[in-house]
């Protein structure tokens, strides 16, 4: 009796050690899982494959699948393949993917107060400078914040189209050319009021359909950057390019916010960085070689057309009051628009 109760005392206590230093162990071979985990970032947007914004996608996808160590698998779907532009932003809202791209202005519903950093409502930005100065400090770091409390997501870095022109089946160089144009607009408020005070027939539409409109005549023309133009070939359709400049596009690296956070410090911070290094790049890039896709297109069998100076400040006179207005949506919209104007 007493050998027997010796014996399983022993072997209780070998037990008892056995499932102690299992249990010490546990949490660092979790810990090890965790850090190995594989977790996806599906990277889905409308720009055109071959483009600037594409092209740096790309290579953001090649170092968040590099540099996290195959932690993360980041899958890239350019020129709309998950969908259009209204799929995307609320996929990224919602996180069925992780990170898309749109211009600031896309929030207008959800969160006025930071529309105007998409350019909007026209004539905002003066010049490039001036975007830096905007969203490059620290008035682009409040929009990110302002975007990830009311939209959910995180713009963890601005990448650009450009300053865009308008792209039509007859030359426009002066309002009573524009003057009836079916012109093709995001489904956004904004855009429809811009075009409609030029005295154009503003047409809103999917990003993805403005080829087949321009070839069945749903629209006359449309306004863009020139890289799109080349990608999406919407030259094919279209002849008449006015270099107009009258809104430039910044695009927001939107990043879904739930999925950032779940993500250990180290990818955090290393989603963030990286985007930082890479549109910082896309940036001086779409910029270099503007003048050689403008020149591209005229090879292409475009007509360049400009309008004068004084055409221009008309056409922002005309669209003047449209600050007033969407300035009324809230007092921060209005104090965003006077930021954003005093750093021109």
């Amino acid at each position: 009796m007493t050998d027997f109760t010796a014996r399983g005392g022993r072997l209780a206590r070998r037990q008892v050690l056995a499932l102690g230093a299992a249990a010490l162990a546990a949490p660092a071979i979790a810990g090890r899982a965790r850090a190995q985990a594989i977790t996806t970032c599906r990277i889905a947007h409308s720009e055109a494959i071959g483009s600037p914004l594409t092209n740096a996608f790309e290579a953001w996808t090649a170092r968040l699948n590099a540099e996290s160590g195959g932690r993360i698998d980041a899958q890239h779907f350019p020129a709309s393949q998950l969908g259009g532009l209204a799929e995307l932003l609320e996929g990224s809202r919602i996180g069925t993917i992780q990170v898309t791209t749109a211009g600031p202005d896309s929030d207008e519903s959800i969160a006025p107060e930071i529309a105007p950093f998409g350019g909007a409502p026209g004539f905002i930005y003066s010049d490039e400078a001036h975007v830096d100065r905007v969203l490059q400090g620290p008035l682009g770091e409040e929009v990110s914040q302002i975007a990830r409390a009311k939209t959910g997501v995180e713009f963890v870095a601005y990448g650009e189209t450009g300053f865009r022109h308008i792209l039509s089946k007859r030359p426009v160089t002066d309002l009573a050319g524009l003057a009836g144009l079916k012109i093709r607009v995001p489904q956004l408020r904004i855009w429809v009021d811009f075009w409609a005070k030029l005295g154009a027939n503003p047409t809103p539409l999917a990003y993805s359909e403005q080829y087949s409109a321009l070839s069945t005549g749903v629209i006359d023309g449309l306004d863009s950057d020139v890289f799109s133009i080349i990608g999406f070939k919407w030259h094919e359709q279209a002849t008449h390019l006015t270099m107009t400049a009258h809104w430039f596009l910044p695009k927001a690296v939107r990043v879904n916010a739930a999925w950032l956070d779940s993500l250990p410090e180290d990818l955090q911070a290393l989603v963030r960085s990286t985007a930082r290094e890479v549109f910082a790049g896309q940036r001086a890039t779409n910029r270099a070689n503007a003048d050689a896709a403008l020149a591209e297109l005229k090879g292409l069998g475009v007509e360049v057309h400009a309008i004068a100076e004084g055409e221009r400040a008309a056409w922002a006179a005309l669209t003047e009051p449209l600050f007033a207005e969407f300035g009324a949506k809230s007092p921060e919209t209005a104090a965003m628009i006077a930021r954003i104007r005093e750093l021109a």
